[in-house]
């Protein structure tokens, strides 16, 4: 039976962020809060967490995880960024964006996609996100919480206990946070491609 802390949207309460932090530590599945809507969220080096996410979503190794940073020095840990890319990064970060870059050796290649050696990552902009990345002093791997057959993510806490209270450990209850995705740009190929159009606006990029 999954756990429910109710948090407080933007000033979460210490007590409940170092509740969850300990359930991640042992290895558990947490339902998210993000500034672009719920994810499905697991520590970094939790294979079997790993492998109930894709379960979960019934998506295959094809399918990027997306590393969930507190900020630009951490996204420089797992990915190789030149000089145009931090430029990028530091002007729209935190927010709405999940960027494909070049993995560094500090990622798994289970992790990787399977041809490209690229890996997704994002600093959100949401409080409760960033106390629990603050807690853990680590990144998180995750996914938008959209389930199998479904075309939206799901938004109502509520609901994401009910229909999933046997799958994952922890519901973080932040209040509705939008169904809209990131906007996922790749910059690995040395320009920006569009991949994703989500809550994130194209127009700091010129792609509008």
């Amino acid at each position: 039976m999954a756990q429910y802390f109710t948090v407080h949207p933007d000033n979460p309460q210490p007590r409940l962020i170092r509740q969850a932090a300990e359930i991640f530590r042992s290895g558990g599945l947490v339902a998210l809060p993000t500034d672009s809507s719920y994810a499905i969220t697991c520590r970094l080096g939790e294979k079997t967490a790993q492998e109930r996410i894709r379960q979960l979503r019934d998506v295959d190794e094809r399918h990027h995880f997306t590393l969930l940073c507190r900020d630009l020095s951490e996204i420089g840990v797992y990915a190789q960024v030149d000089n145009r890319q931090f430029r990028l990064l530091k002007a729209n970060t935190p927010g709405n964006y999940t960027f494909i870059l070049e993995a560094t050796r500090e990622v798994p290649r289970r992790l990787q996609h399977p041809r490209r050696n690229t890996i997704g990552l994002r600093i959100p902009a949401h409080p409760v996100t960033l106390a629990v990345l603050a807690e853990l002093g680590e990144p998180l791997l995750g996914m938008t919480l959209i389930l199998p057959g479904e075309s939206v993510p799901m938004s109502d806490p509520l609901d994401i206990r009910d229909r999933l209270e046997r799958q994952i450990d922890l519901v973080l209850d932040a209040g509705s946070c939008g169904i809209e995705p990131t906007t996922v740009l790749d910059l690995s190929g040395g320009g920006i491609e569009v991949l994703r159009r989500g809550r994130g606006s194209l127009a700091p990029f010129g792609l509008e």
